[in-house]
């Protein structure tokens, strides 16, 4: 009986289908044909047209144009850079969901993830999203290239000349400008449900607002969000800032959520402990001093 075989470029766009996402970058692409170049056969049919068990460059570059010249994929209809393409089928995705798949260690925050959980009624523009900074995101991107290839197989693929897993650089998706912040780990986010979309949890969120509120609308609308939800949300907003906040964060907070809501939760009481009398802290970094302030938190009411 005569074994079943399966053409490679059919194999690696059965793969390509199979993923759940609107875009694939270049490493992905190559990380699929490595492993079938390795494995020799796919889903027990055995690969026709290869001849040895390690892709190269080449064989990449070849695989990848006939997969452009018969339209899988396509370069630069969503996000314009060479190492991301479009899949056949998937070119009016959601925005946020690509930079989730170009970055995969990014995920929604700021303003879009106040539009995300409905805590605005202000249409995001630009699409603010959080990456950890270059050294943690090398770091991040080593671990996940020996996931997706063994430790030893990293080392080979390399050899071979194939892309690493690097950081791509775009500020638009979409026709959308895009905003990067750098966090310094990858922060709290929720991943959603059949999508590959990841955005910051309702305590980061507002985590986010006392630390940048400029990519959250502004202060005042910062502080509207504040009075409107935060007896709804309090418990998971004293939670982040508890276990993530800075000093000054949770005296920020307890100024808010205390003094000007009229919130109360034992831990509160406990930010205490970080005020500094007679300091020149303010409740907004940005603005100028102001001589008005706080007596129970010692924050300049700067705005």
């Amino acid at each position: 009986m005569t074994s079943p075989t399966i053409n490679l470029r059919k194999a690696v766009t059965l793969e390509i289908g199979a993923l759940k996402q609107p875009v694939v970058t270049l490493y992905e692409l190559s990380v699929i044909i490595n492993k079938l170049y390795k494995a020799g056969s796919y889903k027990g049919s055995e690969l026709t047209n290869i001849k040895k068990n390690r892709a190269n460059r080449s064989d990449c570059v070849r695989v990848i144009g006939g997969l452009l010249d018969i339209g899988i994929i396509e370069e630069g209809v969503a996000l314009r850079h060479p190492e991301v393409f479009s899949i056949l089928g998937r070119e009016q995705s959601p925005s946020l969901e690509i930079i989730c798949v170009v970055d995969p260690f990014a995920y929604v925050s700021h303003l879009s993830a106040m539009e995300w959980h409905g805590l605005t009624d202000r249409i995001s523009h630009t699409l603010f999203y959080s990456s950890p900074t270059p050294k943690n995101w090398q770091h991040h991107a080593l671990s996940k290239m020996e996931k997706d290839l063994g430790t030893r197989g990293v080392k080979s693929y390399l050899a071979n000349g194939l892309p690493r897993l690097k950081r791509l650089n775009f500020d638009k998706v979409n026709r959308a400008p895009t905003h990067r912040y750098l966090s310094n780990h990858l922060g709290a986010f929720i991943s959603i449900r059949k999508s590959v979309l990841r955005v910051s949890t309702i305590g980061r969120t507002f985590h986010d607002m006392l630390r940048e509120p400029e990519l959250c609308g502004g202060i005042y609308h910062v502080l509207d969000i504040f009075e409107e939800f935060s007896s709804k949300y309090l418990i998971l907003i004293v939670d982040e800032i508890d276990r993530h906040g800075t000093q000054i964060d949770k005296v920020r907070a307890g100024y808010i959520l205390e003094e000007r809501l009229n919130l109360s939760e034992p831990r509160i009481d406990k930010w205490r402990e970080y005020i500094q009398r007679g300091g020149s802290r303010k409740l907004h970094a940005k603005s100028p001093y102001s001589a008005e302030y706080s007596k129970n938190w010692s924050i300049s009411l700067n705005i």
